[in-house]
């Protein structure tokens, strides 16, 4: 075919790879902060007796996981703009990227919440605790051990959507690969390293998440 391998520019540009590297881990690990306190809020309400709470997060939850999160992304950065909302391109990802985990850990967290047994709620009302202390202190807790397995893979696909923010010009990982991929011309061992730096840092993801699930099993 003719193509000789050569990694010499890739190597030259790797700086430029790990700080996108940097930046895709930032991203993600913002989003996934601000998605989990959305999902955790959605996750009660879903669970809630309220038809006042459990609509608009049923609502909100359906309409967020039926959207491809790239469509998300071109709407918040170039349609907003025309209504009078504008944010820059790392606000703008940030911002789409929290709403659209917020969704999907909605349904990790709900799930963890009926997992729970309700006289665990009884209890902590016997003893005088309110509602709010009880969810704080007893069940989200709980609930979070009990999810650790599913989080991990919500975490792991949340940081692969980052490579995304491509497409309005964030300079993370998938940017800088194509950045030098279009100067250098050397396509396949550009998009071989990228390929090999998420990989490895979704095992790290991975390793990291069974270890914390590790440290907070109970002892049997």
């Amino acid at each position: 075919m003719g193509y000789t391998l050569n990694f010499a520019v890739v190597w030259r540009n790797f700086d430029f790879l790990l700080s996108g590297l940097a930046l895709s881990l930032g991203l993600a690990i913002i989003s996934i902060l601000i998605g989990a306190l959305i999902g955790l809020v959605l996750a009660f309400a879903l669970t809630s007796k309220s038809r006042i709470a459990v609509v608009p997060a049923q609502v909100y939850v359906t309409i967020i996981r039926n959207l491809p999160i790239l469509v998300l992304v071109l709407f918040v950065f170039f349609a907003l703009p025309q209504l009078g909302f504008r944010l820059d391109k790392v606000k703008s990802f940030v911002l789409v990227l929290s709403v659209y985990s917020g969704a999907y850990l909605a349904e990790v967290f709900r799930a963890g919440l009926l997992s729970i047994p309700k006289g665990l709620t009884e209890a902590g009302l016997s003893i005088g605790l309110t509602s709010m202390q009880i969810r704080g202190s007893i069940i989200a807790p709980l609930m979070l051990r009990n999810v650790l397995p599913s989080l991990s893979s919500t975490i792991i696909s949340l940081f692969k959507d980052t490579s995304l923010a491509a497409a309005i010009a964030v300079p993370e990982l998938t940017f800088a690969a194509r950045k030098i991929n279009v100067e250098s011309f050397r396509v396949i061992e550009t998009w071989l390293v990228t390929s090999a730096l998420y990989v490895a840092t979704c095992f790290l993801i991975a390793a990291l998440m069974r270890f914390v699930e590790r440290r907070l099993a109970l002892p049997r």
